[in-house]
């Protein structure tokens, strides 16, 4: 689920796998759109498909102009990336 918290800061919790992504890929992308950070500490479990969500949203950040940052990155998230050799595109200056 994808929640804003704050003005430019959304959170986004529980699972994140194909079933979920699947229906956070449009409100993720308005939300990179606007640019601004996107706090995954509430995720509880995450896939391949939770990787390409955040990185399809990064690049829709980058096309429209602006900044989205992660934090909070689950460990395993973080692990898929490194071995997936994507680990710099999700960090916070990577855009």
């Amino acid at each position: 689920m994808l929640v804003a918290s704050d003005e430019g800061r959304w959170r986004l919790s529980g699972p994140l796998t194909m079933k979920e992504c699947a229906g956070l890929t449009l409100p993720l992308a308005r939300a990179a759109r606007e640019g601004g950070e996107v706090d995954l500490a509430a995720v509880s479990v995450a896939d391949s498909a939770a990787l390409a969500l955040l990185l399809d949203a990064r690049r829709t950040s980058i096309d429209a102009g602006r900044a989205l940052a992660f934090c909070n990155l689950p460990a395993g998230l973080v692990s898929l990336a490194r071995l997936y050799g994507v680990e710099a595109l999700l960090e916070r200056d990577a855009s």
